[in-house]
């Protein structure tokens, strides 16, 4: 009997000290990072391939119409100017004194025809007076005749004169435009971004083929939007009207709200880069923050949101559409999902998974998988 439990304790100690050396001994839970399933939105987006641009609404490279030495400039880079200002004049004293002579031969025009109408008038009452003397037969028909015959010579030499007021109104007109094309105007109120050219530098206007820099750079910095190339496999996707995100490099802690407002009817070619569609996007609002033309930019288009819906971070999903749930006796299980929208950030999730589950987002250990048991760290959203 004494033998027997002896047997009896030396088994229990083994068990017991097998125990302890496998308690002490046995390899640590992995530490694990863990996300938490809540509800919240998702969306669908595509945003463009290369940075966008902000642009404005008008912009206009201005240039004289022909050549010439610069003469004048009444404004600075950076000034702001109304519709219809003078911005830029070149030397145009010879056209200006055409124009004077076309003036006065206006005026001398113009003298004439009053004298030579006061003449055609006169002859048309002596004319009148003849006729009378003739019905009354104290004088010849021929009279008459030769009376008629010199008013409407008159009256012809009256209206030659108003022909050649007409000419020399013309000859104003020609000399005006060519003194006009001197002379650079603002065609829209906005601001002076560029000038190009100083005092007495000769400037002209751009041969066919070979762009030169424009005398004057002329931004409507009131009115703008952003233009961004977007993946021709996105392209169809993208509708007029839908909103979008747009982001700065130079603000990067800003997000503004858009609209798309156009999509180009054309797929843009550039050689070595993905064949792209540009889309043109309007602010919601305009910013009360200075955007200044020609800004990097990102567009985020959103084509479809859901809100209050299961969603998953999306870096949670395997390429097989699994993920890891934590289980019971924090050990990993294997999950396979149906999943809806997605992007970057969420997916969706229409099966596979309730509200409160946690799922593994961390991939980087390679003994981590369905069954190990894990020690979380942290939860995610």
């Amino acid at each position: 009997m004494r033998q027997s439990k002896k047997i009896i304790i030396a088994i229990i100690s083994i068990a017991v000290a097998g125990s302890a050396i496998w308690y002490f001994t046995r390899p640590n839970p992995v530490e694990v990072e863990l996300a938490t399933i809540t509800r919240g939105s998702v969306e669908a987006t595509v945003v463009n391939t290369r940075a966008g641009t902000i642009k404005s609404c008008q912009r206009a490279n201005l240039a004289p119409a022909s050549g010439g030495q610069i003469v004048n400039i009444w404004v600075e880079e950076g000034e702001r100017v109304k519709k219809d200002q003078k911005l830029l004049e070149l030397w145009n004293e010879s056209l200006a004194a055409q124009r004077d002579l076309a003036q006065r031969q206006l005026a001398t025009a113009i003298e004439h025809r009053h004298e030579a109408c006061i003449i055609a008038e006169n002859a048309q009452r002596e004319s009148a007076r003849t006729q009378q003397l003739v019905d009354k037969g104290f004088i010849s028909s021929q009279g008459a005749e030769d009376a008629d015959a010199n008013a409407r010579a008159k009256q012809a030499g009256c209206d030659a004169a108003i022909s050649d007021i007409k000419r020399a109104e013309a000859q104003v007109e020609v000399a005006e435009v060519s003194l006009d094309r001197t002379i650079i105007t603002a065609p829209f109120a906005g601001v002076i971004a560029q000038i190009t050219g100083e005092l007495g530098e000769y400037t002209t206007p751009s041969p066919p083929g070979v762009p030169t820099p424009p005398a004057i750079d002329l931004i409507d910095d009131t009115c703008i939007y952003v233009s961004a190339p977007m993946d021709e496999v996105d392209a169809p996707k993208i509708k007029v009207g839908q909103q979008a995100r747009i982001t700065l490099d130079a603000m990067s802690e800003q997000v503004f709200d858009g609209t798309v407002r156009r999509i180009a009817p054309y797929v843009t070619e550039i050689e070595k880069q993905a064949r792209t569609v540009d889309i043109e996007v309007d602010f919601a609002q305009i910013p009360t923050e200075t955007l200044l033309v020609g800004y990097s930019v990102d567009v985020e288009v959103i084509l479809e949101r859901r809100d209050n819906t299961l969603r998953i971070p999306s870096q949670a999903i395997r390429q097989d559409k699994t993920v890891l749930r934590l289980g019971k006796d924090n050990k990993l299980e294997e999950r396979q999902l149906k999943t809806g929208l997605a992007n970057w950030s969420f997916t969706e999730i229409i099966e596979g998974l309730k509200e409160n589950d946690q799922v593994l987002i961390s991939f980087d250990q390679e003994e981590i998988q369905a069954g190990t048991v894990v020690q979380p760290i942290s939860n995610g959203l």
